[in-house]
């Protein structure tokens, strides 16, 4: 069983920013598998379901992004699951919007709601796909750029990123995260 987590914010407020890019994975990937993520469980948003054979939870926490680890590791705990079955979906400033990185492991960097993860968690050993979304010209103007609206024009290009996290999804489950990472990396 595999738990793939999209970072984000409650999406009443906090929909079409470039900070929910993750859960804008999760309902690409919840359509394209007919997987309702309506549940209520954890502080978060939940839904079970198949995807190539394999059984996922596809989790959007709902504690706002700094935060999101706490609900992370209830459902860790809850489902006994293994650090190696864990995937975190979330935006990131240093990647080319519209483009992909997929990780095994690693360090948060400077995103808060991946802070709270590896926090939460005790560990950086789980599989990650970050979405770019860019830097403001401006780095004083990183808080709006991330939870302001985003212009059609620009949403379209981070729409080209959700397809490919989701695409990415579908390949770590069927074939492995190293053989993702070299098609999507």
């Amino acid at each position: 069983m595999y738990l793939i987590i999209g970072l984000g914010n409650p999406e009443d407020n906090y929909s079409r920013t470039r900070h929910n890019m993750g859960f804008d994975v999760i309902n690409k990937i919840a359509e394209k598998f007919d997987i309702q993520v309506n549940k209520q469980k954890f502080k978060a948003l939940y839904g079970t379901g198949m995807i190539n054979g394999e059984k996922v939870i596809l989790v959007k926490p709902q504690t706002y992004m700094n935060l999101s680890g706490e609900s992370v590791q209830e459902f860790v705990n809850f489902y006994k699951v293994e650090n190696k079955d864990i995937l975190v979906i979330y935006d990131d400033i240093d990647t080319i919007p519209g483009k992909i990185r997929i990780r095994k492991s690693g360090g948060p960097g400077t995103h808060n709601g991946m802070r709270s993860v590896v926090s939460s968690l005790g560990s950086e050993d789980f599989m990650r796909i970050r979405v770019g979304i860019g830097c403001p010209e401006f780095k004083g103007e990183l808080i709006n750029y991330v939870i302001g609206y985003i212009p059609d024009e620009q949403y379209e290009i981070l729409k080209k990123g959700v397809e490919l996290a989701s695409e990415s999804v579908e390949e770590i489950l069927k074939n492995g995260i190293d053989i993702a990472m070299n098609k999507f990396n």
